[in-house]
């Protein structure tokens, strides 16, 4: 799984501005990719973004950690908080996508309340939106454990862990669920270019 994206040096010269043109016969939309800490998410939005940028689309992926860092800095870890940091990202992520964009947003969004919200969000707007379930079970997932938190929580130096002592409520009906346990990222990247192109996004 990337690391989060690290800021760069402060620039003394202005940067070039990037003009090449981008695809515009598809719409924009928030594709949301929950799931358990160490599932695959933004690996799986990454692999997807390249293909999707190298076809001349424009796409973000709204990686987790860094909207923490930056737009929900002071926000905890308890279930309010937790709620309102998904409803912050989903707001850009709809501002982005009906603006054109194809927002990847690989952020765990352990309660179904939040992304019924983020969802009604997009559907107010007409937004195309997709929900996808990243759905390793935490068994792999803690023997991943890209980050170390498993490791934390079983050495009782972390609390609330979605998947171990904080609940994940599955999506019981989400766009598309994949199995990131049972194949390789690039498949699992496939899988979900295959329901862009279905509905018309890709």
């Amino acid at each position: 799984m990337p690391s989060p994206h690290t800021l760069s040096p402060t620039r003394t010269t202005t940067p070039a501005i990037d003009r090449t043109p981008f695809c515009t016969c598809c719409p924009g939309a928030t594709v949301w990719l929950t799931g358990l800490p160490s599932a695959g998410k933004t690996t799986i939005a990454y692999e997807l973004a390249d293909r999707i940028r190298a076809e001349g689309r424009r796409v973000e992926v709204l990686d987790g950690d860094e909207l923490r860092r930056f737009l929900s800095a002071g926000l905890g870890f308890g279930r309010a908080d937790r709620h309102t940091n998904v409803q912050r990202i989903g707001l850009v992520a709809e501002i982005l996508a009906r603006n054109g964009v194809l927002a990847l947003v690989p952020v765990i969004a352990p309660y179904a309340e939040s992304r019924a919200a983020v969802r009604a969000r997009h559907a107010a707007s007409g937004t195309p939106y997709l929900e996808v379930h990243v759905a390793a079970p935490v068994e792999v997932c803690s023997v991943r454990d890209v980050k170390g938190l498993y490791a934390r929580a079983a050495a009782g130096e972390l609390t609330g862990l979605t998947g171990v002592d904080d609940p994940y409520e599955e999506p019981e009906s989400p766009d598309l669920r994949i199995a990131s346990h049972t194949e390789p990222a690039t498949e699992s990247a496939q899988a979900l270019y295959a329901l862009l192109t279905e509905r018309g996004l890709a």
